[in-house]
């Protein structure tokens, strides 16, 4: 393959730049994960694709070439009813109230795998909440697969599970902007959970990612609008929402609460450590309390599991 010529047809400006069909950008994000691939043009072509703009049919081809870069996928799987939570941007404005929910899901009965990144720089991730409580991490799929049997739930991190994908990841630093292997990783489902809730920042993802969900075969997924892009709905606010399940693509809402909206300055960071500690002790805030409600409800939809239902999804 001729990356250069790849490059040349995604980052032709405005006007003039091409899409790459599915088998392409397979083909050309295989090249790009390999240690010993060219750094300039992985950096132009990141850089390509961000000012494009990615279609769902080019993520689709990203997130296979990563999935087949990702050591044991395909061969260690989740058990039946699991939900895949993906968690890569970190929280700094409020604490964790969907790992409230996914802690009570578990207890429920319901299988939940968990990655992301260990650290971001000015937030609080999933697994500095999660390694408070005791959740176990595994380092790789093997052990993750049987953690998640034995105990419902588990992390992994994206360095220990495709390191290749953690290193273009973390490439953001020195290009300037977010490249599409954040929504790559969000999408790598790397256990094949048969449920997955997948929160986002930029409106526009909402469907490139259902859709792509879609093509990959994912059974169901709840894909949304997060708080500060983790898959956290808000109890006031939320925009957008779309349910996938198979080749069906459905926009859903819910009603507003009512309640305070969420915050929109940082906080002290040990106080956010502090303050998710004090609500998986139970002191729980009245919009907290409706966060989980709905997350818990979007839990249990996810895994296809039987358990009494206090908030309904509506279609719109």
């Amino acid at each position: 393959m001729h990356i250069s010529a790849m490059i040349k047809r995604v980052a032709r400006g405005k006007h003039g730049s091409e899409n790459l069909d599915r088998e392409e950008a397979e083909s050309v994000f295989a090249a790009l994960l390999a240690p010993d691939a060219d750094e300039l043009q992985l950096g132009a072509f990141l850089i390509a694709q961000r000012m494009k703009g990615e279609t769902s049919a080019e993520l689709t081809g990203f997130v296979e070439a990563a999935r087949n870069n990702t050591p044991g996928y395909n061969r260690f799987l989740a058990p039946p009813g699991a939900v895949d939570l993906p968690c890569y941007a970190g929280k700094c404005r409020a604490a964790h109230a969907y790992l409230v929910a996914a802690i009570r899901a578990r207890e429920a009965g319901i299988p939940v795998f968990i990655h992301g990144i260990e650290n971001i720089d000015g937030r609080v991730t999933a697994w500095q909440v999660l390694e408070k409580l005791g959740v176990k991490r595994a380092s790789t799929l093997s052990e993750a697969a049987t953690i998640l049997a034995s105990e419902c739930m588990v992390y992994a991190d994206l360095a220990d599970i495709c390191p290749d994908l953690f290193r273009i990841y973390t490439l953001r630093p020195r290009l300037g902007v977010r490249s599409f292997a954040n929504t790559v990783a969000r999408l790598l489902n790397p256990v094949q959970c048969d449920g997955q809730l997948n929160g986002f920042f930029h409106t526009p993802y909402a469907n490139y990612m259902a859709v792509a969900n879609s093509l990959l075969g994912q059974p169901r997924s709840l894909i949304f609008m997060g708080a500060e892009g983790e898959p956290e709905l808000y109890a006031d606010r939320q925009k957008v929402i779309v349910k996938q399940q198979g080749e069906s693509l459905q926009r859903v809402s819910y009603q507003q609460a009512g309640l305070d909206t969420y915050p929109r300055q940082a906080m002290d960071l040990m106080l956010l450590k502090q303050q998710a500690a004090d609500m998986l002790e139970g002191k729980i805030s009245d919009r907290e309390a409706v966060v989980i409600e709905r997350m818990g409800e979007a839990f249990r939809w996810a895994s296809k599991a039987r358990f009494p239902v206090t908030w309904k999804m509506e279609d719109e």
